[in-house]
Order: structure tokens, then C-alpha cells, then sequence
């Protein structure tokens, strides 16, 4: 795949900038403060099946930034039926906050109707790609919008697989002509855990469906990486950002920290750090500057 420089995602998804993951923790300083970050990323479930106080700090942070919906749940890759419930409560939160997209997991919750919680790999065949890919389709046909699925951290693999996982995304993405969101911290988890290049990964992704940048820290165990959202993020997973923004510069980019998390104003300065490895002039001025 040839180098490509400042390609834009084809669903006209808008480049925010440089976000973080909206952490309960920070509720007060963000209302208060008015800090200024690009966008807010909310964990989709956190927010759904209650009517107190979450979404009505929600709502008030909506008010002021952008906001991007993930979710833990969708389980795409499951043999259980579409949870079509769970996506009717999905999409009303995405219309309550004006939510710019929708992303996932490339992967499974469970089965039999009992969730593991737990996101589980999936087995890289021509078999499996049929059945996400029409999920995926009858998902985006329920919300009449395109989502995003993340690429996995994984573990474990299936000897089953015959394709690589980037090219099973790539062939997903195109089949059901949905986006992705590429965690260039799960490509360097992975990359340890299975021995595989994370450069030809990046080298495999089809940089028109990247709509977003996720970066993280982990957790490094010797023999195999947790990624456990704990900052802050190493150089070689900066520089793999670099490498994979270079080909999709009007992708916005987002800071998870999740364990551990230090007050807001050490999240936000470690986001920040992005600056130092991708070069975008388009880059919105953030949100209260």
C-alpha cells in the first residue's frame, strides 16, 4: 500500500482535534474550568439504562464540546441476535448529545444471551467476515449512520484464522461499508503478544474509513502487554501514531485513561503530546480557548 498524506475519511466525519475519554472524576473541573480540549469520547454504556446524575453532567458538557459515543457492548462478532433494544437506546442517547459518530469493538461480549464483559477475539476466516459483515450492515441500517469499529487488544488467537487481523478489518470495512477507529496502542499490544510487524499493520489499513486515533498507555508484563489504559503513553506508541496519522491526517485523535486516572489537568498535558508527533494545520482550535 502506497504512502498517503492528509486523506480524509469518506463519511465527512469532522476533524476535532485532540480529545479525551469524559472520566466521571473530572465532571467538576470540566464544568468549572471550561478547559481547552477539543472533544469529549464518552463510554456509550455508562450512560444508558439510568436518568440521574451522569447524564445530567452529560448534557451540560454536551452544551459546551463535541462529543463522540464508544461503546463496550455491541458484541458485532457474537452468534446472538442484534440486541435491537440495546441499539433503540443507543441511538437515543446519540440524538440526546448530538453525538458526531458511533464507534465499537471488532469483537464479542458473550453468548447464549450471558455477557463475559470481556472483549473477546474473533477468528480471522472468510466465515466470520460474512457474519460481521452483516451485522455491521443491519447495525448501520437500525441507526441510518455509518459506525466505527476499534481494532481489539488480544491475548489469545484462533489456529482457525487464515487472514491477519488488519486484513480482515480492511476486507470488513469494505464489505459493509463501515469506518474504523485505529488504536495505534492495541497494534503495538498486539504486535508484542503475537510477533507480528506492527508497521505492516499499518501499512494494511485503508486510511479513507479512519475517522479516529485512539492512544493509550499499558501495562508491560515481559512475556506479554495488558492494555490497561494506564498513562502515560510510551514513545514507540506516539511514533506509530505519527506513522498512521501521516495517512490520515483529518482523523481525530483521543487519549484513553482509564485506571489510575491523575487529576485533569495531567491528562490533558499528556493528550497534548500529540502535537509533538503529528503535524496538522487543520486542527480546530479547541473548545474554550
Amino acid at each position: 500500500m502506497s504512502k498517503m498524506r492528509g486523506v480524509v475519511n469518506r463519511f465527512g466525519f469532522s476533524n476535532l482535534g485532540i480529545g479525551l475519554g469524559l472520566r466521571t472524576v473530572h465532571y467538576a473541573h470540566i464544568l468549572d474550568s471550561s478547559p481547552p480540549v477539543g472533544w469529549f469520547e464518552i463510554i456509550s454504556e455508562n450512560y444508558m439504562q439510568t436518568a440521574g446524575k451522569p447524564l445530567l453532567f452529560l448534557d451540560r458538557i454536551a452544551e459546551k464540546y463535541p462529543i463522540v459515543m464508544h461503546g463496550v457492548s455491541l458484541s458485532i462478532g457474537s452468534t446472538d441476535p442484534l440486541d435491537f433494544e440495546y441499539l433503540r437506546e443507543l441511538k437515543a442517547l446519540r440524538d440526546r448529545v448530538g453525538a458526531r459518530w458511533l464507534s465499537d469493538h471488532l469483537c464479542w461480549t458473550g453468548a447464549a444471551g450471558r455477557n463475559t464483559h470481556d472483549l473477546l477475539p474473533l477468528p480471522y476466516t472468510e466465515e466470520a467476515l460474512r457474519h460481521v459483515a452483516d451485522r455491521v450492515r443491519k447495525v448501520q441500517d437500525f441507526l441510518e449512520a455509518p459506525i466505527a469499529l476499534e481494532n481489539p487488544s488480544s491475548y489469545v488467537e484462533f489456529a482457525g484464522s487464515t487472514l491477519k487481523e488488519w486484513e480482515f478489518l480492511s476486507a470488513l470495512a469494505e464489505e459493509a461499508d463501515c469506518g474504523l477507529l485505529l488504536d495505534v496502542n492495541n497494534v503495538y499490544v498486539s504486535a508484542h503478544n503475537h510477533s507480528f510487524d506492527p508497521h505492516e499493520y499499518l501499512a494494511g489499513v485503508p486510511y479513507d474509513r479512519v475517522v479516529q486515533f485512539h492512544v493509550a498507555g499499558h501495562s508491560h508484563e515481559g512475556a506479554h502487554i495488558i492494555d490497561t489504559h494506564i498513562g502515560p503513553v510510551i514513545d514507540p506508541v506516539w511514533r506509530l501514531l505519527s506513522e498512521a496519522h501521516e495517512r490520515a491526517s483529518g482523523a481525530s485523535v483521543l487519549l484513553e485513561w482509564d485506571a489510575e486516572i491523575p487529576p485533569f489537568e495531567a491528562v490533558h498535558r499528556e493528550a497534548l503530546r500529540a502535537r509533538d508527533f503529528i503535524r496538522d494545520e487543520s486542527l480546530p482550535k479547541a473548545a474554550g480557548a
